[in-house]
């Protein structure tokens, strides 16, 4: 009986190991600047990470563990984090969020066999020869040739100012292609300035567009500095079309800014926070109850919602689980990524073979401090 009673305790023991190593959950990291000059864009990822986790693993089955790691958008110190989600077993990437610190560790996860799906490093050479390397958000280039077409085909300007941060990769590479599609398509731009990362004034920038006759200025900038040419703008006058892009989604939840100074400003973005779609009504509500001081969502949060939910997806439909190796949950993800189909917040998308994504954008026009699609 006792020789029963054992071989029974023994089986119990190694069912009970086999539940929990069965349940062992999905290892995420989420790499970004959740700290420092660049914490707005970093912590929208890591809240819309989390919204995403939560939905997930209150439906049961696979559940989900993030690895939230600040790599104050610097390349060196991103490459550190990275070695410490390894350390700490993440299986694959969420990030990294910003564009340069991705370039780095994007490099690194090549070589490591770790797969990355950066929700918002927009840079077509974070993807460029890296078969594990994949984007939620748009590249720059399409970020610079969508809106020169649409200026051009819908007559929102006919004489056209560019004003970019010259020390960032974002918003050259945006200007360098909007500047390319619009000689292919006959745009004229009439002003061409530029300003670095930090520059507290930019009214010297608005003042050449307005004597250059520009009647549309175009912003492939963040929504800080967006927000400085906008005051400029107003001081002297200066009321032409703003045409920004997704980088300047969240202008209106920035502090203390006044955002009268916005209306009609016209962006794309694949994301509106003003939506009434059932699904983005649940995002915003529970998004802002765990952002600092109930913020709303902006691109980068959905994008990074999306991120874990086609990371969660593809996961599912590989058999990975807890228990899998990184190098081997890469070689699996890539497989699926390259033939699945995904609906999130953000859009329907597909990845062609270089891991960039196929989606549609949306523009959106600021009416009464909310964003209304154009057109309406």
């Amino acid at each position: 009986m006792k020789k029963l009673f054992a071989v029974l305790m023994v089986a119990v023991m190694l069912m009970s190991c086999a539940a929990v190593l069965a349940e062992a959950p999905l290892k995420i990291a989420v790499i970004g600047p959740f700290t420092g000059g660049a914490d707005i864009y970093g912590k929208a990822c890591k809240w819309g990470a989390e919204v995403a986790r939560d939905e997930i693993n209150a439906k049961g089955g696979l559940q989900i563990e993030l690895i939230e790691l600040d790599d104050v958008h610097d390349p060196e110190t991103s490459i550190n984090a990275y070695f410490t989600a390894i350390d700490q077993g993440a299986q694959m990437i969420d990030g990294t969020t910003t564009t340069g610190p991705c370039l780095a560790v994007s490099a690194q996860a090549f070589e490591d066999r770790m797969f990355m799906l950066t929700p918002s490093a927009s840079n077509d050479g974070v993807v460029a020869d890296k078969d594990n390397m994949y984007q939620v958000c748009f590249q720059d280039p399409q970020m610079g040739i969508i809106p020169a077409d649409m200026i051009k085909e819908n007559g929102m300007g006919t004489k056209v100012a560019i004003i970019y941060n010259v020390s960032d990769d974002y918003s050259t590479t945006i200007y360098q292609s909007f500047k390319a599609e619009a000689a292919k398509i006959g745009l004229e731009i009439v002003s061409e300035t530029s300003f670095i990362e930090g520059d507290a004034d930019y009214s010297t920038q608005v003042l050449k567009a307005k004597e250059a006759g520009a009647d549309l200025v175009f912003l492939p900038i963040y929504y800080g500095p967006a927000s400085l040419i906008l005051r400029a703008a107003k001081d002297i006058g200066y009321a032409p079309v703003f045409f920004g892009v997704d980088g300047m989604d969240g202008i209106l939840t920035l502090e203390n800014f006044d955002t009268s100074l916005a209306e009609g400003v016209i962006l794309l973005t694949p994301f509106s926070a003003y939506d009434t779609d059932e699904a983005v009504v649940n995002f915003v509500q529970k998004y802002t109850a765990i952002s600092e001081n109930g913020v709303l969502p902006n691109q980068f949060a959905a994008d990074s919602y999306d991120a874990i939910y086609a990371l969660y997806q593809a996961s599912v439909n590989a058999g990975i689980t807890g228990e899998t190796s990184y190098q081997d949950a890469c070689e699996l993800l890539i497989k699926q990524f390259a033939e699945m189909e995904f609906s999130g917040l953000t859009g329907t998308m597909r990845w062609d073979e270089t891991g960039a994504v196929n989606k549609l954008p949306a523009a959106y026009v600021i009416k009464d401090g909310s964003y209304v699609p154009y057109g309406n």
